[in-house]
């Protein structure tokens, strides 16, 4: 094993998306487990909402310049 590990997170450098927060939301509540804040599922939609809280809205023309 490496010595970061291999738990994902940060070091992977893959950052959490709404869609992947919504998805662990889901299955948690599913089972029946806590959502409340502070749980695993309230830390994740809030790591979704910081990574895009910045990000400008995505487009199929991002970056490209008006025609001329």
């Amino acid at each position: 094993m490496s010595p970061k590990g291999s738990r994902g997170g940060a070091a992977s450098g893959t950052k959490m998306t709404p869609s992947d927060a919504s998805r662990i939301q889901s299955s948690q509540t599913k089972a029946g487990n806590d959502t409340s804040k502070g749980s695993f599922p309230a830390r994740a939609q809030a790591s979704a909402a910081k990574n895009t809280a910045g990000s400008p809205p995505s487009s199929k023309a991002a970056g490209k310049g008006p025609k001329a």
